[in-house]
């Protein structure tokens, strides 16, 4: 029993470092995105939609990058302990730590 829980964390780590991987190429595509200047020829709520679309990149991608640190300890701990401990949450609850109130 004890290998196949070994079986299934390596897999869970395996899976985070690919994670990892791609968060690393979407953050270098959003931030392409962000370099390039809005459209100047917009005008009015056009213009503004697009302004709200680069914020809402810049945002999305802050988020990735606070994600994929978190994945980065995750990873972490297990190659240097064997295991995660239990006070380590990497589950559900992201968006609400980080949420304005």
């Amino acid at each position: 029993m004890r290998q196949k829980k070994q079986r299934e964390e390596f897999t869970t780590v395996l899976a985070s470092q690919n994670l990892i991987s791609a968060m690393e190429d979407a953050i270098t595509n959003m931030t392409e995105e962000l370099r390039k200047p809005p459209d100047q020829e917009l005008t009015g709520s056009q213009r503004k939609s697009e302004l709200q679309s680069y914020k809402e990149v810049a945002i999305s991608c802050k988020d990735l990058i606070i994600e994929r640190q978190r994945l980065i300890e995750y990873v972490r701990e297990f190659e240097e302990k064997g295991e995660v401990s239990e006070k380590a949450e990497f589950g559900g609850g992201f968006a609400e730590k980080f949420a304005k109130t």
